[in-house]
């Protein structure tokens, strides 16, 4: 008996990796846990979508939402979805405005997650892709960024940006997507005062932002190289200018809630984004 409990417990200890990925459990890493939804196939290196939630949202809501999984899931991406922290009435949400309280640090946090998840899920590092939707975009903004140049593989920021004041300079340059609702009343594409109980925030002009990023990737013309219109959304796209930067707008006729076309979307500029590192790996 005691040598069965013995065998039970070593194995628990050999396995504990996967386990909270595959309960539905969190994952977690010192500055906090995040949730994974898993593809059925896990016997090469996969790609993963970080995805950062709305405000006053959580990971486990994102994991379970299938509109914006299963799409991912069904073409073999790990998704990882990191945790907010509460935030007085607002909910869970992330630290990045300019005038924020000191709180965690979120790029160091999501440095974890990675790091963490590319050991247990069985992920290739070098294609990983950073998405949040509201304030989840603005995280993702703020982290593109900070972080080293190509120390994530691309961006894909959904109805979010950089708040006022706006950052003098990021470290850039980036790949990156930027889904936007034409009649987003939420985060107007021109910014709007944010005023609750506890304070009073400026969203920033996405527009301007946008400015900051064809500087960082050394975009000579502030005109698109070239326009796409599709039957649901109308594209802006800089991809001309420095070597290995991408830089595309794409307008929805929707509002603030992510549209049904995005995973799609997204990954089709990813995979676009990593043909030429997909077609070096190893067979």
């Amino acid at each position: 008996m005691f040598r069965s409990l013995f065998i039970v417990a070593t194995i628990l200890m050999m396995v504990p990796a996967l386990a909270c990925g595959q309960r539905g459990d969190p994952c977690k890493v010192p500055l906090g846990e995040y949730y994974v939804a898993l593809p059925a196939d896990g016997s090469s290196p996969r790609a993963a979508i970080v995805h950062f939630h709305g405000g006053g949202g959580d990971g486990f809501a994102v994991v379970e939402d299938r509109n914006i999984v299963g799409p991912m899931v069904d073409r073999n991406y790990v998704v990882l979805a990191p945790h907010g922290q509460k935030r007085g009435s607002l909910g869970n949400g992330w630290t990045f405005r300019p005038d924020h309280v000191p709180g965690r640090d979120e790029l160091a946090y999501l440095r974890e997650i990675v790091a963490d998840a590319v050991t247990r899920f069985n992920i290739d590092r070098n294609r990983v892709l950073v998405a949040g939707h509201s304030v989840g975009g603005s995280i993702t903004w703020y982290i593109a960024c900070r972080a080293a140049p190509g120390e994530f593989a691309a961006y894909a920021p959904y109805s979010g940006g950089f708040w006022r004041p706006h950052p003098e300079s990021c470290n850039g340059p980036v790949k990156m997507l930027h889904t936007h609702g034409w009649d987003d009343p939420v985060v107007p594409l021109e910014g709007r005062t944010f005023r609750r109980p506890q304070f009073t925030a400026m969203q920033g002009d996405i527009m301007e932002g946008l400015q900051m990023w064809r500087k960082m990737n050394g975009c000579d013309t502030q005109a698109p190289a070239r326009m796409e219109r599709g039957e649901t959304y109308w594209s802006r796209i800089w991809d001309k200018c420095a070597p290995g930067t991408a830089l595309q707008f794409v307008l929805s006729p929707g509002g603030h809630d992510m549209t049904p076309f995005w995973p799609k979307l997204t990954m089709d500029w990813f995979e676009g984004q990593m043909k030429p590192l997909v077609s070096a790996s190893p067979k």
